[in-house]
């Protein structure tokens, strides 16, 4: 095993690890404490490295199969990574509370971003913990949501990324390929069992069973708790930074704080039907 280190950055959220080489492939019992760390802290942050783009991908597939892409990458030409290049970041999507993907029957577990080239200033990611949010809310709150299901569409993310220039699709095509999905308010984290608030602005569209004006309130009250800053990390860039998310336990946000180019690898693992 490596010389493993894990500091908490939040008693939340987050978690920096040290002691390992990501360019390397990792033993099993390795493998095993990145799994316990990312179901204990749902995000982890890894300084000083460097690793080549298979790499990354061969580190991601250490952990499970890479994630089907909804979205054919217009920048790159490796299926199994998608390149993110922004110069001008705000309403693209990212800087909207949102987990990825998850418009999908099968949302990815986890997702790995490597910073390529970062602003001289700004661009830094912030990460909020679902647990800590559905934990946060009342008793009748959490009562009134288990059971609830709620509608994931690819449509708003789609068009904000086609009125960004970060996607060339046909809308209609893509709405076959990808039809509007079905997934518990609060799902259950299927390692460790708690509950997870799992709506966000970026896909979900509405509580199944509500009536419109219900909707109108229940819904975006969700959407907004999880921004409450107890919930939250922030983590800012360099080049040689990668990050492991828990696609399921958090969601973030990315700051549209900078003008000059970012651009970030990311490598997304498959996931399961949420439950």
């Amino acid at each position: 095993m490596t010389n493993l280190s894990i500091r908490p950055v939040t008693a939340i959220i987050g978690a920096e690890i040290t002691g390992v080489d990501l360019a390397e492939p990792l033993d099993e019992t390795t493998c095993t404490a990145i799994r316990a760390a990312l179901a204990k802290h749902h995000v982890l942050f890894f300084r000083k490295q460097t690793i080549t783009p298979d790499q990354h991908i061969a580190f991601a597939k250490q952990f499970g199969p890479i994630a089907a892409q909804p979205f054919a990458p217009k920048y790159g030409t490796n299926p199994e990574m998608i390149v993110l290049d922004q110069t001008s970041p705000k309403g693209d999507g990212a800087d909207a509370w949102h987990s990825d993907n998850s418009f999908m029957a099968e949302p990815p577990v986890g997702s790995i971003l490597r910073a390529i080239q970062v602003p001289e200033v700004g661009g830094d990611t912030c990460f909020a913990s679902g647990i800590a949010a559905y934990e946060a809310l009342s008793p009748a709150i959490q009562r009134l949501i288990d059971g609830l299901t709620a509608i994931h569409d690819i449509t708003k993310p789609l068009l904000k990324g086609i009125a960004a220039g970060h996607a060339a699709a046909d809308v209609g095509e893509m709405q076959k390929k990808w039809p509007p999905v079905e997934h518990p308010v609060a799902r259950a984290h299927p390692v460790t069992g708690e509950k997870i608030l799992y709506v966000n602005r970026n896909s979900t569209t509405q509580i199944v069973g509500l009536s419109e004006r219900e909707n109108e309130v229940l819904l975006p009250m969700l959407m907004d708790h999880i921004r409450s800053p107890e919930f939250e990390c922030r983590f800012s860039w360099d080049t040689s930074s990668v990050v492991f998310w828990d696609n399921r336990t958090t969601q973030h946000f990315a700051v549209p704080d900078y003008r000059t180019q970012r651009i970030m690898n990311r490598v997304t693992i498959g996931g399961e039907k949420p439950i």
